[in-house]
């Protein structure tokens, strides 16, 4: 779905593409759009700047699991220049590979991106999340592919990334994130041992966070099991 290019103000947009959150938060409300169903994308969505804000049944603000996300992306979908404001329900959905470029999450819903499909490969390359009180990605993919995060700036958040404790269907799940800015956070990456979970970390300005959470998973839906924290070599390597 192609939409017309918006003429919005020089900084704003540079802003946006830098992924500045105080920046961004200032974006005048003609650039606002007010979302009430999941915008199915395929091919490339380039926002231009815009901020799109849930509303009616995207408009709760809650935390509940199962909601619909702002943006649907299709398998090969490319999502880019796009501010999410708030409420922001589930986010972003990708039913397999996507990118997501200079997408900037003011306050982040459940979570900011949710990653599904087999052989799924998901680039994050720029922008930007605050105000996460659990994940911002969270990773449900099944067997092979990777995700990628970099020059990304990550604040007020739980878990940057998790690869999913108890889903119905298990794997093992790589991430490799890069040249990152987080602060006040709780952990980098929830990865589960016992899967083979990898997370690699390179390059990153994240002070005194924890840079992995180890755990063991499972598939009946209950509680994951911490079991350790730090990089062990194997499940979370930091260089």
């Amino acid at each position: 779905m192609k939409r017309p290019r918006v003429l919005i103000g020089a900084a704003v947009l540079a802003a946006a593409l830098a992924g500045s959150i105080a920046t961004v938060g200032s974006a005048s409300a003609a650039t606002d759009v007010k979302v009430t169903a999941s915008i199915k994308v395929t091919g490339t969505f380039d926002g231009g700047g815009k901020r799109y804000i849930g509303s009616g049944a995207l408009g709760s603000g809650g935390q509940d699991e199962g909601q619909d996300p702002i943006f649907d992306l299709a398998a090969g979908a490319t999502l880019k220049n796009v501010i999410l404001g708030a409420p922001s329900a589930d986010g972003v959905h990708c039913a397999g590979s996507c990118n997501l470029a200079n997408v900037v999450w003011q306050d982040v819903g459940e979570d900011a991106a949710t990653f599904r499909g087999t052989n799924a490969t998901v680039v994050i390359d720029g922008g930007s999340a605050a105000s996460a009180s659990d994940k911002v990605f969270q990773d449900n993919r099944g067997a092979g592919g990777s995700v990628t995060i970099k020059n990304f700036k990550v604040s007020n958040f739980g878990k940057l990334y998790r690869s999913c404790g108890n889903c119905s269907t298990q794997a093992a799940r790589k991430v490799t994130i890069q040249n990152i800015t987080a602060t006040s956070g709780k952990v980098i990456a929830g990865v589960n041992t016992n899967y083979g979970d990898v997370a690699t970390l390179k390059g990153n300005n994240i002070g005194s966070i924890p840079p992995c959470w180890l755990y063991t998973g499972n598939n009946t839906g209950a509680e994951p099991t911490k079991t350790g924290s730090g990089p062990n070599g194997r499940n979370c390597i930091v260089s």
